[in-house]
């Protein structure tokens, strides 16, 4: 089976598609293709409250891209996801609109909670079941925030608090006061010590400079350090000494600043970074669906 998810991000575009290998009870996606396209339609939205033609010239040369990788791959299914940015622009829907009628292609443009739900999908199988885990979930325009204690995701929020956001300073005050009392009233003293748990690229790119191995935890002071270091240089030497991305090199700060602060709120010394996100989570969730379906004509063909 052949599987393809889109993330249409607030900083940049994300197509990958994986093979599912289904060895029960392992289950593996090889991944065949994967294509980071640094469109950052945050800078449109949270400026003007709307997608600027310009953007949606490339915007609608990127999908017909993507369609063609599609059926060239002759993918069985796929799934095109936007977040924060195509749900708070003014054309957003009108966009997803162009593009289905044009192109065939149907984008789901989802809300914080649903955002949330994929890319838990993905992270499952690094929570385990008798820690209690704060999983923070940093993109350009929100942060999802979910609560896992006993194995259980118990309490979850999306704020619009992001690194696109934060960095051109259209992010508000109330809303990191709504955040960080969030925090400080769901973490009970009775579920214990608390694990943050961190998906998205600038994370992964500040466990990637820690130099650390795959699963290892990294620690809150470590994070401070990188961070700090981070700063120290300008964009160019983030671009050419630590081989950032352009649209990672201005971002990666102020989402340090937001997974530290949760950190801090949530009094977690300690972050775990499954290098996953809402891309894995649409995959599991394509998979799911493709499953269900052959179960289902099969028992009708009992």
């Amino acid at each position: 089976m052949k599987l393809a998810a889109i993330d249409i991000g607030s900083n940049a575009i994300r197509f990958q598609v994986s093979t599912v290998l289904d060895n029960s009870p392992t289950l593996l996606f090889k991944k065949l293709e994967y294509v980071r396209f640094p469109l950052r339609l945050g800078h449109d939205v949270f400026n003007t409250g709307r997608i600027s033609e310009k953007s949606i010239e490339k915007f609608k040369k990127l999908m017909k891209a993507f369609k063609l990788l599609v059926e060239l791959y002759e993918v069985n299914d796929y799934m095109f996801c936007a977040t924060s940015a195509m749900r708070e622009s003014e054309n957003g829907q009108q966009l997803a609109d162009e593009v289905k009628e044009q192109l065939g292609i149907e984008i789901n443009i989802i809300d914080g909670i649903r955002e949330a739900e994929l890319i838990n999908k993905a992270i499952n199988s690094y929570l385990l079941s008798d820690q209690t885990y704060l999983h923070i979930d940093v993109g350009g325009g929100s942060t999802e925030l979910n609560l896992f204690v006993g194995g259980k995701k118990i309490k979850t929020r999306s704020f619009k608090i992001g690194s696109v956001r934060v960095l051109e300073h259209h992010d508000s005050p109330v809303v990191w006061e709504d955040m960080e009392q969030w925090v400080r009233e769901n973490m009970k003293k009775d579920y214990g010590k608390v694990t943050a748990v961190g998906t998205g690229g600038n994370i992964s790119k500040i466990f990637e400079l820690a130099r650390l191995k795959p699963g290892k935890i990294l620690s809150l002071k470590k994070v401070k350090e990188i961070r700090d270091m981070i700063q120290s240089y300008s964009i160019d030497e983030r671009i050419y000494k630590l081989q950032m991305n352009p649209d990672r090199a201005d971002v990666i700060i102020p989402a340090s600043d937001i997974y530290i602060k949760v950190m801090q709120w949530a009094h977690s010394s300690s972050i775990l970074v499954p290098e996953v996100g809402l891309k894995d989570g649409i995959m599991l969730h394509l998979y799911d669906r493709n499953t269900q379906q052959k179960r289902l004509d099969f028992n009708a063909n009992q």
